[in-house]
């Protein structure tokens, strides 16, 4: 188990964008690099992260991507996730000479742009001022691949008051999941729109 200074780094603060990058370059893998040809063909709209059983707090993150437009559902938009453990720790692994993240997972979304993820509530790195965060990225057909925001958590106490205030002020607050009970399994709705060629192109 290694934490999260071994593989990222701070990138801005109050979480306004993405709050960490990896500092190997090796690291910054393109999408398609990550998932096989035949495997980026099988992928579902549904998926269920390593460990999701053993873990005690079950999440269903689920929604919607859109078009650019805000309107137009997106098919076939390649959702990737990774995250620490519970304990806010990345568990990294090997495969041949790369290294990658091991509570990760892609879903592809469907016809009418939705997906869904089960995985659980990570950790965060009180060691390292670290929230709890989940890191998405996006992968839309004939567009570069781009990362999102990190989705954080509204019951996080390292989420403060004036990291709030800032994201509200940038309209930044629907990566604030708020996670509610239903069943026995905490679910959360997390919409997306595309960004267009030129933004995501970074």
């Amino acid at each position: 188990m290694k934490n999260l200074s071994a593989f990222l780094s701070i990138l801005s603060v109050c979480f306004m964008f993405n709050t960490v990058v990896a500092q190997d370059a090796d690291l910054e893998t393109d999408l398609e690099q990550l998932i096989a040809p035949n495997v980026i063909k099988q992928l579902r709209s549904v998926d269920t992260i390593p460990e999701y059983h053993s873990k005690e707090n079950k999440l269903k993150l689920t929604g919607t991507i859109y078009q650019s437009d805000g309107v137009t559902p997106a098919k076939d938009v390649i959702l990737f996730i990774e995250q620490p453990d519970e304990d806010g720790n990345f568990d990294l692994r090997k495969s041949g000479d790369e290294r990658y993240v091991f509570h990760r997972s892609w879903v592809k979304t469907d016809a009418n742009g939705q997906y869904t993820l089960y995985t659980f509530v990570p950790g965060g790195d009180r060691r390292y001022n670290q929230p709890q965060q989940i890191f998405p990225s996006i992968k839309a057909p004939a567009t570069p691949k781009y990362m999102e925001d990190t989705l954080l958590f509204d019951n996080d106490p390292l989420l403060t008051q004036s990291c709030r205030k800032r994201m509200k002020k940038n309209g930044d607050t629907s990566r604030i999941l708020k996670p509610q009970t239903e069943d026995g399994l905490l679910v959360a709705e997390y919409d997306i729109i595309l960004k267009s060629d030129t933004m995501a192109m970074r």
